[in-house]
């Protein structure tokens, strides 16, 4: 999808502290002020009661009604009744009132937890266009609970339509809390709908008529969870189809998705998603929940900057990539089950919108910070971190990134700054900068990894883990600047030759392998390799001549930076390949699978064989996997209620073997640039 990640985007422009005014300004007056956007594309539906109906009496939920009648042998009228039911549970109930109280509210808490909610309005200005020309969806990225009402919060401020929200289901049992959403344009969707063919088309029959009558923007996360780890995740494709299809089958003329990247100096949750990462169960979403969770109100987690992206066109992301004829051949109405194609295009469309989300993405010092610390787990001298962090923002602005640096401070303040904010995982002392043994207070958890283990050598590591994936979430926002040149330096490293073609077939290796851990889009190795290469010799590391990939004297710096950003899924990679190859002959489930590579990993890092603490994480665990069975290293089988994995010995001796540099990937799916 070049259109989408390889060519210049618009520059974000100017960011406004939207916070400033609500400073100096009355809260009440601002929730309580006219509110007067101009219709969305002429709004044809007068409330979502009507909106209900026209979803209940479409020719495509009187067809779907019938078919499953039929075919469980049930009168008509109890399928629709059920499909009642469902659309009851699930449907929005947008309502001013509420969103003036939430409003007022939010305006609060963002003033006690934030110093700053920077906007670029020049992003507002291309929406504010958009809202009236074509349905618009909006799809921010997800990192922490507070993305769910910015964006409307935002547009409640400029005077612009308040979108429709799909969240997930266990918000809506949240007492009150989950009706305030409701009426505040949520929309709530179950996490495990399977095989329900009558949920199916509720859900994707309510979404397409939001769509195509241009009741209200619409409003989803594409990567269809919020990120545990910070780092971009790879799209489901659902919910994109459905808001897709209304174009696909021509009943509007055009869609205009715009991509929001949501940023954060400190996410509220960081504790509690490192100790999630580590095994601590999740936290059910609860209105008691949330209110004990208040104290997070008196710590101080810096600034937010959201970006809105220039909107994209469907309409021209799909000439030449989709054949729309196939949609006459059927009614309208009727379900159709799209064609390889189609599937193709959505996915692309998918994967294009999270490239952009991260184009967008604001970063903070600490997050240069963090990648700095974290290849010195030892610790560094003060004005050692600021030489190299000084020196990597250098080379983030030259490989496209947007730096929120401030201006006419020194840099010395700046890493005191950053590291006053993360006080609870860093410290200074005599002038060397040191990652904490464990989180300090003013966290957001309470609960430590397998109850209170301090008395114990696993309790001991568990409380490092927590405060080095703490560290590691602000490094991962930074990570897709570099992933493509760090994957370019990697290949260089485990290839003996320096023929582009030869270091081209392990780089795609690499992609392949890591392609859960990084979004990449389908198809576009050979461009992700170029780009790579281009950033390599745009910071005069690398020079490319008649096929050849020849090192400059600023490749020894560079590229050891480059290859260290990887290093940790390397290593945790490599341990979840030794512990699988070790225990080949054996079935195992998912469930059994994590604690197991955990206890294994405990050991390696108890009996100093290993010291990359982010190996514990379960989330780079479940992708390696995942990564193994896409490669058909792993096989998956039903049996019974459970799926279980089988481990092919000999494809994943290979895999280690090429990832460690031992042999090279001979098949002709990698040689091809």
């Amino acid at each position: 999808m070049e259109t989408l990640c390889t060519e210049r985007t618009l520059e974000p422009g100017e960011f406004t502290d939207i916070l400033e005014e609500r400073r100096r300004t009355s809260d009440l007056s601002h929730a309580l002020r006219t509110f007067s956007p101009q219709p969305y594309r002429g709004l044809s539906l007068s409330s979502a009661r009507a909106l209900n109906q026209l979803v209940l009496d479409s020719q495509y939920m009187r067809y779907i009604t019938q078919e499953i009648g039929t075919e469980n042998g049930q009168p008509v009228e109890l399928i629709r009744e059920e499909a009642s039911r469902i659309l009851e549970e699930m449907s929005h109930n947008l309502q001013l009132s509420f969103i003036r109280l939430v409003c007022y509210t939010l305006t609060k808490v963002f003033k006690r937890v934030f110093r700053r909610i920077m906007v670029n309005e020049d992003g507002l200005n291309r929406l504010q266009q958009a809202l009236h020309e074509h349905p618009v969806i909006l799809m921010p990225n997800h990192r922490s609970y507070v993305d769910f009402l910015i964006i409307s919060y935002i547009l409640f401020t400029y005077d612009l339509s308040i979108p429709v929200i799909a969240a997930g289901i266990p918000l809506m049992g949240m007492k009150l809390i989950g009706e305030i959403l409701r009426r505040c344009g949520a929309f709530f969707i179950r996490r495990a709908i399977g095989a329900d063919k009558l949920y199916w088309a509720v859900l994707s029959e309510y979404v397409r008529t939001i769509v195509k009558t241009g009741y209200a923007p619409v409003e989803f996360y594409v990567e269809g969870l919020r990120s545990r780890t910070l780092k971009s995740l790879n799209p489901k494709l659902g919910m994109m189809h459905m808001v897709l299809e209304p174009f696909l089958k021509g009943e509007v003329y055009d869609i205009s998705l715009v991509p929001i990247s949501i940023s954060y100096d400190r996410v509220l949750e960081e504790s509690l998603l490192a100790h999630e990462l580590l095994g601590v169960p999740k936290p059910k979403e609860t209105t008691m929940g949330l209110l004990r969770s208040r104290t997070v109100l008196q710590d101080d987690y810096g600034s937010m900057h959201v970006c809105f992206g220039a909107p994209v066109s469907v309409r021209e992301l799909a000439k030449g990539r989709t054949n729309r004829l196939q949609y006459n051949l059927v009614p309208r109405d009727l379900p159709q089950k799209p064609s390889e194609e189609t599937q193709t295009f959505v996915s692309l469309v998918a994967h294009g919108v999270v490239c952009l989300q991260e184009k967008g993405a604001m970063l903070s010092p600490w997050s240069l910070m963090a990648l700095i610390l974290l290849q010195s787990p030892e610790g560094l001298a003060l004005d050692t971190l600021t030489q190299r962090t000084v020196w990597l923002r250098g080379l983030a602005l030259t490989f496209g990134a947007h730096l929120d640096w401030p201006a006419q401070v020194s840099e010395k303040e700046v890493m005191s700054s950053s590291m006053s904010l993360h006080r609870s995982v860093v410290r200074c002392e005599g002038g060397q900068v040191l990652l904490l043994g464990e989180p300090q207070p003013g966290g957001d958890a309470s609960a430590s990894p397998e109850g209170d283990a301090s008395a114990s050598p696993e309790g001991d590591v568990l409380k490092r883990a927590a405060v080095v994936l703490m560290c590691a979430s602000y490094r991962n926002q930074a990570l897709h600047v570099f992933v493509r040149p760090s994957l370019v330096a990697v290949a260089m490293a485990i290839t003996p030759s320096r023929r582009k073609e030869d270091v081209f077939t392990h780089f795609k290796f690499l992609q392949e392998l890591f392609s859960l851990e990084f979004v990449f889009v389908p198809g576009m190795a050979g461009q992700d390799f170029e780009h790579g290469c281009s950033l390599l010799v745009r910071c005069g590391a690398l020079q490319s001549t008649d096929g050849e990939l020849m090192v400059t004297e600023q490749w020894a710096q560079t590229g050891y930076f480059l290859r260290a950003v990887l290093q940790p899924f390397m290593q945790t990679y490599q341990v979840v390949i030794r512990h699988l190859t070790e225990n080949s002959g054996k079935e195992f489930t998912e469930r059994q699978y994590i604690p197991a590579v955990r206890s294994y990993t405990m050991k390696l890092i108890l009996a100093g064989e290993l010291d990359t603490y982010e190996a514990l994480s379960s989330d780079t665990q479940k992708n390696v996997l995942y990564a193994l069975l896409r490669m058909e290293a792993v096989t998956k089988a039903k049996t019974g209620d459970q799926r279980e994995f089988k481990v092919n010995k000999a494809a994943i001796q290979r895999i280690g073997d090429i990832l460690a540099g031992r042999i090279s990937p001979q098949s002709s799916a990698y040689s091809r640039l």
